[in-house]
């Protein structure tokens, strides 16, 4: 396994300009922090046919989303409900427009990007039970939005994939459940210390440091990870679940968790694809104006969105 050379710059990028580590500021100065530096090597945002910021039922109260609609769309689109990333602590529905963007436009779908609340503000189970009622909020609105019902993924990436993964889980046995998941370097496994977290542990940006620091403020109590609903790889059942479509990262602390997981969807019968990265490093989606794999990890899991739910 070689580290990418792209990757590497990027490493040695940080590397050359230091800034303080987010698990040495506060919840909200290192949000402020990630917000001025995700863009700077981030694809520039692409036009779409629409963007509405919208309001949506949370779990406890409105939530800001905002809805892509991709060119030529037509009536009753396919629909991917998406959460972003950035251990349940920072990150925005801004951080990751141009990521939805490349969704919408690549997988010819429309992408519903969700604000859940974040913690230490609103701890675990906030974030879960928002991304539940978002689905569920696009399901019953789904006529107004232009979207079809029978075709709603979920989707997000990290702490985002997590939220996703819980998301079908919860609703396996619902009226309305979604039909395909796009789990892209998901957190799926806060209560076990795999090998990759052990050999991975610093310098390549998502540390074990900033591990304990965002489950630190997401959980609380730190008996929480045992909780499905904070580490779905703990279910007791993979039954009942939609396709899959899995990305990993080889240089990436969360690689192995997001195999194991692909693994136990597919041993439960579940079609699942895993696309392993092996010289890539968590976060590259957001990398795109460095790491040019970043154009097609965007582009594969954009068109198996769009073809698993248009197959569904």
């Amino acid at each position: 396994m070689t580290l990418d050379a792209s990757a590497k710059l990027v490493l040695d990028l940080v590397a050359a300009n230091p800034r303080p580590s987010l698990d040495r500021l506060d919840p909200v100065a290192a949000r402020a922090q990630y917000d001025r530096t995700v863009k700077v090597l981030d694809l520039d945002p692409r036009p779409v046919a629409s963007v509405r910021d919208i309001a949506i039922d949370g779990a406890d109260g409105p939530l800001k989303a905002r809805l892509y609609h991709p060119e030529n769309a037509g009536e009753r689109l396919p629909l991917l409900v998406y959460f972003h990333g950035g251990g349940w602590v920072i990150g925005t529905i801004e951080s990751h427009d141009s990521l939805c963007r490349e969704l919408a436009i690549r997988g010819d779908i429309a992408v519903l990007s969700v604000d859940y609340r974040l913690a230490p503000e609103h701890r675990f189970p906030a974030a879960v039970d928002d991304a539940h009622a978002a689905f569920r909020w696009a399901a019953r609105h789904a006529a107004t939005l232009g979207i079809d019902p029978g075709r709603i993924a979920v989707g997000g990436d990290s702490a985002g994939g997590n939220l996703a993964a819980v998301t079908a889980l919860r609703t396996r046995n619902e009226a309305h459940r979604p039909a395909f998941q796009l789990l892209l370097y998901p957190a799926t496994d806060l209560a076990t210390q795999s090998e990759s977290h052990r050999r991975l542990a610093d310098g390549y940006l998502l540390t074990a440091a900033l591990m304990d620091y965002f489950s630190g403020h997401y959980l609380g109590d730190r008996s929480a990870a045992d909780h499905p609903d904070a580490s779905p790889i703990l279910a007791a059942d993979f039954s009942g679940l939609p396709p899959a479509w899995v990305l990993t990262a080889g240089y990436d602390p969360l690689h192995h968790e997001g195999e194991a997981y692909a693994e136990a969807l597919s041993g439960a019968g579940i079609p699942v694809r895993h696309r392993h990265f092996p010289g890539q490093i968590h976060g590259f989606l957001n990398m795109g104006k460095a790491i040019p794999e970043t154009l097609a990890a965007l582009d594969e899991g954009a068109k198996a969105v769009g073809g698993g739910l248009r197959a569904g």
